[in-house]
């Protein structure tokens, strides 16, 4: 229960961070392809949790997690096309977001369908190794680091790791507990990199 609460705590502060750094900065701070799989896995697993687990906390989590999605789903469709290639923004953005969204849905809902319950754990922690990459990436490819903070980054690192510990060592799963320690892995170069960052753009603002 504690690392339950632990992780749940840890990401509903990613999300409520996300969603204010976004406004903020007119930036979305979580990566494309890593949001449409979070979203559609929330979305999926609030209804199923909903119509068989409604007394779950965890179904209550992944709920709240899916209304703050939600509005950070928002904010890549509103500052979204700035990152897009200028030329084909306005004609491939949104098929290109519906093309993603759908295929998400797909492979979540084939995750339940092939591993059950076990289906659930799998993608999220996949998603998750998937969106630990994704954030570096962001940090190469951007010029700013709008939309994001070290407090998204810690907190993803801290609720990822207590998930881990949950699934992967009290649990056994040998294939979580490597998709876990390569989250922590990446998670850390991405605080050392933002961190970087950051610090480097004070220092020319200062100077």
């Amino acid at each position: 229960m504690v690392l339950i609460l632990l992780g749940g705590i840890c990401w509903t502060i990613v999300y409520i961070e996300l969603i204010f750094w976004g406004f903020k900065e007119k930036a979305y701070g979580m990566p494309f392809i890593a949001l449409a799989l979070n979203f559609t896995w929330e979305a999926l697993h609030s209804y199923l949790g909903l119509k068989n687990d409604i007394s779950n906390i965890q179904t209550w989590i992944i709920l709240i997690w899916f209304i703050l999605d939600t509005v950070i789903v928002c904010t890549y469709l509103i500052y979204g096309k700035k990152y897009f290639p200028k030329q084909s923004s306005k004609l491939y953005f949104m098929p290109w977001t519906i093309i993603i969204f759908l295929m998400s849905f797909v492979l979540q809902y084939c995750f339940v369908l092939e591993f059950g319950n076990l289906g659930k754990v799998y993608s999220a922690f996949i998603q998750n190794l998937i969106m630990s990459i994704l954030f570096i990436n962001m940090i190469v490819n951007r010029t700013t680091t709008a939309g994001q903070s070290l407090t998204i980054a810690i907190n993803k690192w801290i609720g990822t790791l207590a998930f881990t510990i949950l699934f992967g060592v009290i649990g056994g799963s040998k294939l979580i507990l490597a998709i876990g320690i390569f989250c922590s892995v990446f998670d850390i170069l991405y605080i050392y990199f933002l961190n970087s960052v950051k610090k480097s753009s004070r220092n020319r603002l200062n100077s």
